[in-house]
């Protein structure tokens, strides 16, 4: 599919993944499970989908050399690191409008680095009808999870009727967006799976070019005059330098998906793990006959339910009489938290020493 472009947003400081997290290299960067970052799992799921040269990388300044490290495949001209922190929708519109320099009738997917998917080739049978729908319609395609639980830490989508788009013909069809939902209660969340039509929002888009840059000119002036910038500009490096930083921080769903006149909505169906936190993790852990799991070799006496990550080659970890621990330890560093707190861990940041950040 040459006139398709990829877009991965890989910035954020994955703080809840602190101390094998640094600011400097959030969760993307980690090998988490032994086989790749999670953002070379990104890239590695568009093989054959979205050609490597059209596989674009926004980051920031401080991760810059670290993505540049994991992402060695891709051409040094498609990574690009933003000159401030300004939310998902101006992350977007710098993407659109470098996508749009290069081809300004493509079709372009929007992707967060920080995902688990392992069922590849589901992903690309999805992905597949989600870029002929974007093809064939007006709409902007959003790429929704079938919720498992109840959870209140995730966006919803409501779904409503199939939609009808002439000449598509695909295995996973879309349906309209009735609208977005903000991250619910828990009680909220379990009357949405009670009802059906609902699905999470994985941050996953794929757009026309030209349908997208015509729907922010209706409802983001400022993000299509700076797209209008980038397209026409004979050295973007200094535009963005200088009109990135002026953007009005806001995410792309406000900004966007909750204003456009078309959104529509396919179902995946292939696996997926936003990966939130040391509980996301301990699932893909070796467990043993105490619920305890571990990345590494451990010895435990009247010790339950603990996780273990142990980022030191020959380190070992024993555990005696505890229950419920979060145990990681790197080079420089050991967290020993209660597993009901992991979400909390982030707020150790406040407390810690830069160098340790």
């Amino acid at each position: 599919m040459p006139s398709t472009y990829a877009l991965i947003l890989a910035g954020g400081s994955g703080t809840r993944f602190w101390p094998l997290s640094r600011n400097a290299r959030p969760k993307q960067l980690l090998d988490l499970f032994g086989d790749a970052t999670l953002l070379e799992q990104t890239i590695a799921r568009l093989d054959g989908l979205v050609p490597t040269e059209n596989i674009l990388i926004l980051t920031n300044a401080q991760q810059e050399e670290a993505v540049r490290e994991v992402a060695s495949m891709l051409p040094a001209e498609n990574i690009f690191a933003e000159p401030a922190k300004r939310d998902t929708a101006p992350a977007v519109a710098l993407g659109i409008g470098l996508v749009a320099a290069r081809d300004p009738d493509a079709t372009m997917l929007v992707l967060p680095a920080d995902q688990l998917i392992r069922e590849v080739d589901v992903y690309q049978e999805v992905m597949r009808d989600a870029i002929a729908t974007a093809e064939k319609s007006d709409g902007l395609v959003t790429i929704g999870i079938k919720p498992t639980w109840p959870c209140p830490s995730y966006g919803y989508i409501e779904r409503g009727s199939r939609a009808s788009i002439p000449g598509l013909n695909c295995e996973h069809p879309p349906a309209e967006v009735k609208r977005f939902r903000e991250k619910p209660s828990s009680d909220l969340a379990e009357s949405f799976l009670a009802k059906g039509g609902f699905c999470w929002n994985a941050g996953m888009f794929v757009w026309s070019l030209p349908t997208v840059i015509h729907e922010l000119s209706q409802h983001a002036p400022e993000l299509s005059r700076f797209i209008s910038e980038l397209r026409t500009s004979k050295n973007i490096t200094a535009t963005v330098a200088a009109q990135f930083p002026k953007l009005t921080p806001i995410s792309i769903d406000y900004a966007l998906m909750e204003q456009a006149s078309r959104v529509l909505n396919i179902e995946a169906t292939f696996d997926w793990d936003d990966v939130g936190s040391w509980l996301s993790v301990a699932k893909y852990l070796k467990e043993d006959e105490d619920n305890n799991r571990s990345n590494s070799p451990l010895s435990e006496i009247a010790s339950e339910n603990n996780i273990i990550f142990n980022a030191r080659k020959g380190a070992h970890v024993a555990l005696l009489g505890v229950n419920d621990l979060i145990v990681v330890q790197t080079d420089d560093a050991l967290l020993i938290a209660n597993r009901h707190q992991a979400d909390a861990i982030k707020k150790l940041g406040e407390k810690l020493p830069p160098g340790l950040l």
